[in-house]
């Protein structure tokens, strides 16, 4: 399987927190004992693994999410030949507690879980965050799945999911993406406008919207480029005059919309236009 970790660290909104990202893949490592000062979040995505926990032993194997407390002293290793991977990320307490009432940290009292829907959720975001650490999407993203892990699994009680005004918070919220697209505000800064939490504008925005905000700026932003490819621009050059972090990025974003690379379309509008 061969020796690897990577580590990418992703920011939650424009001028927001870090977030870091473990991308990890062992054959014989033995992590020495240690914790974390945020909640360690792992999905096994490959092999399986024994971690020595809160006085016991727990075996992940492929697509269980493993959660750890923060301060927890943990080791992990190879539970068999062939080695073992995983996606882990490190979050903070305030990303699990948005969602849910009171601000006592989630107490998850079985650190190994078995929620495929969430898992599968975990391991996409992980990945595409990692390849592209975007800080709106990151901030979109992050908190609304771990508001789902402590939701589901952990002894928080959940919110009142009921959005008083949510066509008016999302309406507002989509034009202020819309008027800073190369430069958007954090959903963090914005909510704080609003008088509201994190979560209660991600709701809003997800009822009214049917998408999450990175995924309608995102679109929005692809538009704007095929106006400037239709001038003839290049793909290189509409990447950051409509807001996306490179080429690469507006590529993903373009072939998901539309099905085509930027390059393709800009070349078949050239064409029809003889």
């Amino acid at each position: 399987m061969g020796e690897q970790a990577l580590w990418t660290r992703a920011r939650l909104g424009r001028d927001g927190p870090p977030l870091d990202l473990l991308t990890a893949r062992f054959d014989r490592h033995v992590y020495a004992p240690h914790a974390h000062d945020e909640f360690t979040i792992g999905v096994c995505v490959g092999g399986s693994e024994i971690i020595d926990y809160r006085g016991g032993r727990i075996r992940p194997g492929l697509g269980s999410i493993v959660v750890l407390a923060p301060g927890e002293m943990h080791t992990g290793g190879p539970a068999e030949s062939g080695g073992y991977a995983y996606r882990a990320l490190y979050a903070e307490t305030s990303l699990l507690t948005d969602g849910a009432l009171g601000t006592a940290a989630p107490h998850f009292r079985d650190p190994l879980l078995d929620d495929p829907e969430l898992s599968t959720a975990l391991r996409i975001t992980h990945a595409e965050l990692a390849a592209c650490p975007d800080p709106l999407e990151a901030e979109s993203r992050i908190p609304w799945l771990l508001t789902a892990l402590a939701r589901r699994h952990s002894t928080a009680r959940a919110a009142d999911d009921s959005v008083p005004g949510a066509d008016h918070i999302a309406r507002t919220v989509r034009d202020r993406l819309a008027d800073e697209l190369t430069a958007p505000p954090s959903l963090a800064a914005l909510a704080a406008d609003m008088d509201l939490s994190r979560y209660q504008l991600l709701r809003a925005f997800r009822t009214t919207m049917g998408i999450p905000p990175y995924a309608w700026l995102a679109q929005y932003r692809v538009a704007r480029a095929r106006g400037l490819l239709e001038s003839g621009l290049r793909p290189a050059e509409v990447a950051g005059m409509v807001g996306f972090a490179d080429q690469a990025h507006l590529t993903r974003w373009f072939r998901r919309v539309l099905g085509v690379t930027p390059a393709a379309y800009r070349n078949s509008v050239q064409d029809s236009s003889w």
